[in-house]
């Protein structure tokens, strides 16, 4: 036997799941419990007081006398009976001796009969009923126990006997059906995270922090308001845009909040501050939120679990209710029953009561009653179910009470929980929408940020940069500390790879700073933050992978002297880049750009007049259309790296002004064009390294003003007399070649400065050479030289000296008369350096800063 409680806990669910439970489900749960008690208590009478008593139906006198047969036995009649009710009638013939026709008129109390017994005289029966105050049955005890079970098999109704077992099983059903969603794994999985994210979502210290600070900005714009209608009372603006930045603000027009001068900044007043655990644990709950999300947005198994449970309770209550009112009139107090073992009792018809009957026929009400409140409802449900659609939810009425207005909608199973919530509680949404909200996540890395990074952190951070500027490098943060605006002697500040950084009006107080790196950081300004980045910022670096990543003012920086831009700029991407806004950068000196173009962008001519330096880095693709170069006439330096170049570009002999020109690292093979240099007057540094030249023609004698050639990491084999004709020339890089010899020309280079020779073939050096005594760095590692002339001691003004790498097997020690040459600046192997006489060595150890305090 089990107990109520035991039948109740399958209604039993997690304490936390009470608000995923509408009322109608509740309601539902509550009329499962009543109607299992209604079973229980059925059963329980039923084991406990059910029963059936029976009395025997007594036969009728029958005046005629029956005649024994020769037999000597007494005759029988034949009586039909009829037994079942509520089931098939069967009729079934049965033979008694002398047995009496039953009179219906014949009290039972005075019927007699008896099939054993011969038949007497009308005389003597009346006067045996007039002695007798009842009828007799001769049956004992055992044969009315016996006849009791029988007829309460065979008598009563099925229904009247199994009603309480019917009534458990049905509940039971309706209470799995109803939980199911909540057991089903598939289901349930998903359902218990997010009860359990919605839960710490409602308790979070963040949530409360943020809705505070909405009602706080909802009050000083309600001020700002009211003050507004009292200066202009017959205006009252309707507008949901009030406040909004103009188009024509120069701000960023992607994701993100806009920011306008002619909206005063609200202060608002802090609320409670987090601390670090509060925060950390805020952040871990944006990340699942996002994570569950993405999870449960992708299918709609819960929704349609939940309506097909609906639609099983349903149609069990219409199946239930079919069948049972058809069997309330069957359930009666007084039943006939004919067991068929006269054989045995000797009586063929039996009156029989059964004692629960009245109780089992109100229970039988009362459930059909429960049934159909349960049906009723699960009728609503359905109608719920299909009103509106549930596989969707907008968090429109939060946006409007909020300053979240970007709280997404959701859908599928996510929308439907949502649903099912705010039939419990709607403030469960509405601090859930506040974790689904990029502002409020903004917000949250803001205020652990800035706790984080104090000025005191990052003035430890400030470092000094080769230039001789503090710099700051923030690198991989949630945003920039409000912190660093306090630093006002920086010179220059990098952000990198800081994807929500945003540059408030405090900026103005960084008088100092003139550099600015954006490092894959599509950071947004302020319109004061604009203004002064505007009037101030000298260089900017930016790096991006898109093109989109760029942000839209700095195309508007009218004071900015350099802009380097290192992205993906190729041709398929030019008519997306924007710059044609670099017509407003008219101050504009220096442009670097690093990218994979196939030909330079026809917008940069739009700087070309104020122009003085281009810089473009190609990454291997190969730059195809150079003919925008012809319109930078005043660029002076220009810098063709990585194009994949065969030759060089016609269009730069058409840049009078130009004084250096670097075509680093391209696939150039020869240089006939160079004849072409003799026009542009000015050039003074012509940078062919990293190519595949063979040879140097002896047109470059045409270059006059000519004053460094660098021609490293070719596939030279000798030096060509002309290149010695270049009397201006002071410094010349051969180095990494296959140059055997230096040709005795060299000593003409009178104010050559700086010689690179360095991973050639050389084995001799040519005393000429020394006649070089503007020489103020001489490399000559790794070649195959074998001595150095004593004349070194001539180059007084050398400063650097490579000499590592070589076949030496001693140093000169006229090197101690070379006065600028230290130790630092001589590189050479360890063994010929200790090989030199110790006062050589004492020279070339001394402090070098003395030569230049003499010479001071």
């Amino acid at each position: 036997m089990f107990t109520l409680a035991e039948v109740a806990s399958l209604n039993d669910i997690q304490p936390t799941y009470r608000i995923l439970k509408p009322w109608w489900d509740v309601f539902m749960d509550y009329l499962a419990v009543v109607m299992l008690m209604v079973a229980i208590f059925a059963g329980t009478m039923q084991l406990t007081k059910d029963q059936v008593v029976c009395l025997p139906v007594l036969q009728s006198t029958v005046n005629s006398k029956a005649q024994p047969g020769a037999s000597g036995k007494a005759d029988f009649t034949t009586v039909e009976t009829t037994t079942g009710q509520g089931e098939e009638a069967s009729t079934r013939t049965v033979s008694f001796g002398s047995a009496p026709t039953v009179t219906p008129d014949v009290p039972l109390s005075r019927a007699t009969s008896s099939q054993y017994q011969p038949t007497e005289s009308g005389q003597e029966l009346k006067k045996e009923q007039k002695d007798s105050l009842g009828r007799k049955t001769n049956l004992d005890f055992q044969q009315y126990v016996f006849i009791n079970q029988m007829c309460y098999h065979l008598a009563l109704p099925w229904y009247s006997k199994y009603f309480p077992y019917l009534v458990l099983i049905h509940t039971i059903i309706l209470i799995v059906s109803s939980n199911f969603w909540f057991k089903y794994p598939k289901t349930c999985s998903k359902i218990e995270h997010f009860v359990s994210i919605l839960g710490k979502c409602f308790e979070s210290p963040w949530t409360t922090k943020a809705l505070s600070e909405t009602a706080c900005e909802d009050s000083e714009e309600n001020k700002q308001r009211l003050t507004g209608a009292q200066s202009l009372p017959k205006y009252v603006s309707t507008s949901s845009d009030e406040g909004s930045p103009s188009a024509s603000t120069p701000m960023i027009t992607k994701s993100g909040f806009k920011f306008s001068a002619d909206k005063p900044m609200i202060e608002v007043p802090s609320v409670t501050i987090l601390d670090k655990k509060d925060g950390e644990q805020a952040k871990a709950l944006f990340e699942k939120v996002r994570k569950f999300r993405a999870h449960v947005e992708d299918s709609d198994l819960i929704y349609k679990l939940y309506v097909g449970q609906t639609v099983i309770k349903t149609v069990k209550f219409i199946f239930i209710l079919c069948y049972t009112a058809n069997f309330v009139n069957t359930i009666s107090f007084e039943h006939s029953c004919n067991p068929k073992v006269e054989h045995l009792i000797g009586y063929t018809q039996f009156e029989c009561t059964h004692n629960m009957a009245y109780m089992l026929k109100k229970l039988l009400i009362s459930y059909i009653s429960l049934i159909c409140v349960y049906g009723f409802i699960c009728l609503y449900t359905l109608f719920w179910l299909f009103r509106i659609p549930l596989k969707e939810y907008s968090f429109e009425k939060v946006r409007e009470e909020s300053s979240f207005s970007d709280i997404p909608d959701v859908k599928n199973d996510f929308a439907f929980l949502l649903h099912m919530v705010d039939q419990y509680d709607q403030l469960y949404s509405k601090r859930f929408g506040v974790f689904l909200s990029e502002v409020s996540e903004n917000k949250l890395r803001e205020i652990s940020l800035n706790h984080e990074w104090t000025f005191e952190k990052l003035r430890q951070h400030v470092s000094r940069n080769a230039q001789d500027k503090q710099e700051l490098h923030l690198f991989m943060l949630s945003g920039v500390p409000d912190a660093v605006f306090d630093l006002t002697d920086l010179d220059v500040l990098k952000l990198e790879l800081i994807p929500e950084a945003k540059i408030p009006a405090k900026i103005s107080q960084m008088t100092n700073l003139q550099e600015l790196h954006l490092c894959h950081c599509p950071a947004k300004v302020e319109q004061t933050a604009f203004s002064f980045l505007r009037d101030h910022l000298r260089c900017l670096h930016v790096k991006f992978t898109d093109v989109a990543e760029i942000p839209a003012w700095v195309y508007l920086l009218k004071n900015l002297r350099e802009l380097y831009l290192i992205g993906n700029l190729n041709s398929e991407n030019n008519k997306m880049i924007g710059l044609e806004s670099l017509r407003e950068l008219r101050h504009l000196k220096i442009l670097h750009v690093k990218s994979n173009l196939t030909k330079i962008p026809p917008n940069i001519t739009d700087v070309a007049p104020h122009l003085t330096k281009l810089v473009i880095h190609n990454d291997g693709t190969k730059l195809v259309v150079l003919n925008s170069l012809k319109k930078m006439t005043n660029v002076a330096e220009l810098e063709l790296q990585n194009c994949e170049l065969e030759r060089i570009p016609h269009a730069i002999f058409s840049l009078s002004n130009l004084q250096e020109l670097d075509l680093k690292s391209n696939s150039i093979r020869t240089i006939e064009e160079i004849i072409s240099f003799q026009h542009l007057k000015r050039l003074t540094c012509l940078k062919l390294w990293h190519n595949k030249i063979v040879n140097i023609p002896s047109s470059i004698t045409h270059i006059k003003n000519l004053e460094s050639l660098y021609l490293s990491n070719n596939k030279l084999e000798s030096l060509p007399a002309a290149v010695f004709s270049l009397q201006k020339l002071r410094c010349l890089d051969v180095s990494y070649n296959s140059i055997a010899l230096i040709p005795v020309e060299i000593g003409l280079l009178q104010n050559l400065q700086h010689f690179h020779i360095t991973g050639n073939k050389v084995d001799i050096l040519p005393k000429q050479l020394f006649k070089c005594v503007k020489l103020r760095t001489l490399s000559l590692g790794q070649n195959c030289i074998t001595s150095i002339p004593d004349k070194v001691s001539q180059l007084l003004q050398l400063t650097h000296l490579e000499l590592k790498g070589n076949c030496l097997d001693r140093l000169p020690a006229t090197l101690g008369q070379c006065q600028l040459l230290r130790k630092s600046g001589l590189v050479v192997e360890d063994h010929l350096f200790d090989a030199l006489p110790s006062e050589v060595k004492e020279v070339l150890n001394q402090d070098t800063s003395i030569p230049f305090a003499n010479g001071i």
